[in-house]
This record gives C-alpha cells, sequence and structure tokens, in this order.
C-alpha cells in the first residue's frame, strides 16, 4: 500500500466516492478515505432513499461511465407540478418544453452508491481505504500529513491534496479551523417510500404548507419518495406514527392527486440546515459537497451542486494533470470557476426556504402571484427549468457532453 499521494479525498459518500471516480484511470495517484462501510447501516449515503438527480448529473454521470448501470434503476422526471397548499399559486414544468426527455431522475441512493464503488475499485490509481478514519491532519508548504486510526497496514499518509467531503458536520472541517455560517431552519425531513393508489406517470410534486414542503418523486413500480418537511418538534412524533396514520395525515397535506396513499417503507429523519464554509480553500485543503455548503432540499438540488462542483474540480485538475494539484493558483481558478453556479442554487434553495414558511399576506400573495407568472410566461419557466436542470450560467465540460482532457489543451 503507497503512503504517498497525489490527492487525499476524506469522505467516501457520493461526492467523494464521485471525485474519486472523475480521477480514475489519470496520472493522480489517489486515496479515498472512508470511516463507514458502504454496507454497513451506519452508512447515510447508501441506504434506501431516492434520489433527484438533473440533467446536467446524467451528463456528469454519463461523462465517468456510470450511468449505462444505473439507467435499469432510474426513473424519469416528465413533469413538474409545484403548488401552494391551499392558496391559488400553482406552476407546471415539461420536459418537452425544453426539447429534453426529462427533466431529471430519480435513482434510488443504494444503486447509485453501488455503481460509484465499482468505480472506485475498478480504477487502478485510485486505493480505497475503508474502514479509516483521519485522527489528526497536519498541513504543510508542500502537502498534507494524514494520521490514521483504523486502517490497518496504513498508520498514516501524504498528499498534495486534501479534498475534504466528509459530510454537513465535518470533523476534519472543523478540526483544521474552516469556520462556517449556519442557519438552523428549525425543522427535519422526514423521507419514506410511498405507494399510491395512481400511478404518477413520470411527474414530481412538490406542495409547499405552512410548516414545510411535501415532496413526491417518481419511482419504479408506481412507488414514490416522499419528503415532508415538518417542524423540528414535532420531528419524532411522525416518525413515531403508526403506518395508517403517518399516510393519512401525509394524505392529507398532500392531497389525492395520485388516490389515497396506501403502503409506507421505512422512515428515516434528519434535521433541516444551511452550512456554508467560509472559505472552500485553505492551502492545501479543499472542501466539497455538504462540507462545503449544505442546503435545503427545496428543489432537490444539494447533491446536484455537489456533483457539478465535482466535474468543475476533475476538469481542473485533468488540465494541471501532471503539475502540482495543490498549487494555490489551481485551486483558486477552480473556486472562481464555481462561485457564480454556487450562490445562484444556495439563494435560490434558500429564498423557497424564506417566502414559503412565512404566513405574511403580503408573502403569501408574492408567491402565488410569481407561481401563475411563471406558469404563464414561456421565457420565465424556461430559466426556471435550466436553474432546475442544472444547465444556468457557465458550467463544466462534462454537463456539457464534453470529455476531461489533460495538459494545457484541456479545459
Amino acid at each position: 500500500m503507497h503512503t504517498d499521494y497525489d490527492v487525499a479525498i476524506v469522505g467516501g459518500g457520493m461526492v467523494g466516492a464521485s471525485l474519486a471516480c472523475a480521477l480514475a484511470g489519470g496520472p493522480l495517484r489517489v486515496a479515498l478515505i472512508e470511516a463507514v462501510a458502504a454496507e454497513s447501516d451506519q452508512q447515510p449515503s447508501y441506504d434506501d432513499r431516492g434520489l433527484s438527480l438533473s440533467l446536467a448529473s446524467r451528463r456528469i454521470l454519463e461523462g465517468l461511465s456510470l450511468w449505462p448501470s444505473l439507467a435499469p434503476a432510474a426513473t424519469p422526471i416528465e413533469h413538474i407540478h409545484v403548488s401552494d397548499r391551499g392558496r391559488f399559486g400553482f406552476v407546471r414544468l415539461h420536459a418537452a418544453d425544453m426539447g429534453q426527455p426529462a427533466l431529471g431522475y430519480v435513482v434510488p441512493a443504494r444503486e447509485l452508491g453501488r455503481a460509484l464503488l465499482q468505480g472506485v475499485s475498478d480504477a487502478p490509481n485510485v486505493d480505497f481505504l475503508c474502514p479509516a478514519r483521519v485522527a489528526a491532519a497536519q498541513p504543510g508548504a508542500e502537502g498534507v500529513r494524514l494520521q490514521l486510526q483504523d486502517a490497518d497496514p496504513v498508520a498514516g499518509l501524504h498528499c498534495r491534496l486534501l479534498v475534504v467531503a466528509d459530510g454537513t458536520r465535518s470533523p476534519l472541517r472543523e478540526s483544521l479551523g474552516i469556520p462556517v455560517a449556519t442557519r438552523d431552519y428549525y425543522q427535519a425531513a422526514i423521507v419514506a417510500t410511498v405507494t399510491p393508489q395512481r400511478p404518477h406517470r413520470n411527474w414530481a410534486y412538490e406542495r409547499f404548507t405552512d410548516t414545510g414542503p411535501l415532496a413526491l418523486l417518481p419511482l419504479k413500480d408506481w412507488r414514490c419518495v416522499l419528503v415532508h418537511a415538518v417542524p423540528a418538534g414535532e420531528a419524532r412524533a411522525w416518525m413515531e406514527l403508526g403506518d395508517e396514520e403517518f399516510l393519512a395525515r401525509a394524505e392529507a397535506r398532500f392531497g389525492r392527486r395520485l388516490g389515497r396513499l396506501l403502503k409506507v417503507g421505512t422512515r428515516k429523519s434528519y434535521p433541516l440546515l444551511k452550512v456554508e464554509a467560509q472559505a472552500q480553500v485553505q492551502g492545501r485543503v479543499l472542501l466539497l459537497g455538504n462540507a462545503a455548503h449544505t442546503l435545503h432540499p427545496n428543489g432537490a438540488q444539494g447533491f446536484n451542486l455537489g456533483l457539478r462542483d465535482v466535474a468543475g474540480l476533475a476538469e481542473h485538475l485533468a488540465a494541471a494533470a501532471h503539475t502540482d494539484p495543490g498549487a494555490r493558483h489551481l485551486l483558486e481558478d477552480y473556486v472562481a470557476s464555481r462561485r457564480a453556479d454556487q450562490r445562484r442554487i444556495l439563494r435560490f434553495s434558500d429564498g423557497l426556504a424564506t417566502l414559503f414558511y412565512n404566513n405574511h399576506p403580503a408573502k403569501i400573495l408574492l408567491r402565488d402571484t410569481g407561481m401563475l407568472l411563471t406558469d404563464l410566461l414561456p421565457g420565465l419557466k424556461k430559466e426556471i427549468m435550466r436553474l432546475g436542470m442544472g444547465m444556468a450560467g457557465r458550467q463544466p465540460a462534462l454537463v456539457l457532453g464534453d470529455a476531461l482532457r489533460e495538459g494545457p489543451g484541456g479545459y
């Protein structure tokens, strides 16, 4: 086992593993370090949730040669219906209006995890250290030295670039003293798979309520992913409800566009926070995924933004493949290239949370009028769809359908 690497990625969840796959087969020697085994019940990235992937995310996964193994499990989102419960505002979005077969896709997290881990295991230049924990990180001028636990026979390693992708509450980010700005929405997301009475016909629904949004996303076999934001103080009660009572309450919130809700699977709950690192780069350390920015699930943009960040970083590393991957100018160029997209999505997600969880009459009128105008104005509607599909503004090469290229002739 090697102890000197060009890039060490701490966090083998979906974002960290995606970066490892993006660097697979290249000239950089990569270590992927994950504390929790993928098959463990404690591994949150690869559970039974359904993930909403944007069109941009599909293109990235195609560029990484991962989409063919995911396609059989992917359910296309051809239409989206957004509404404000008990009020007049609504928006309808259709993939055909954008000349696309789908606005996005819903994929079981476990299937994506399986594809990512297979991609990592097939990469000759990637060492997957799992389970392994980072006990200490010592940044230096030429690289970062990591002390590991539970990684026998490897006690430590050295890397020229350290990528921190160990989640919202990143212990490594904290140990390195990188500050964050946190906004607590005082809500929790309840996530489960449900089976409605009627077929979803590839429609996704998001209904804003006075306590938070309730989304139904299409899955195979008529099933749907249910994501319901509830006040944090009520989350435990929702989790303890019997199945029939849970379905009845969810149905009362959502309505009967799909008929009755007949079955519900295992429920999970997690707190809703906005967490934004005050610096994405510190020396030879770079934050990625939820360690860099955690979003409210409005619009299902979190992982999709993280995957575009992965594509952008891989693009910069490929262009400088035979130089120093931790060079200051390289990392600063990456951050600058991603700043506009990140700010746009952070504002969008937080703005929805602020506007739709407020029952002031003026805000109710503003948001419902805005939704109706969006539904009636094709140009505005297309801009909203481009944003949701991850296609707004400048995007990395993989999003545009281009392959990564090495050297100064790359992107």
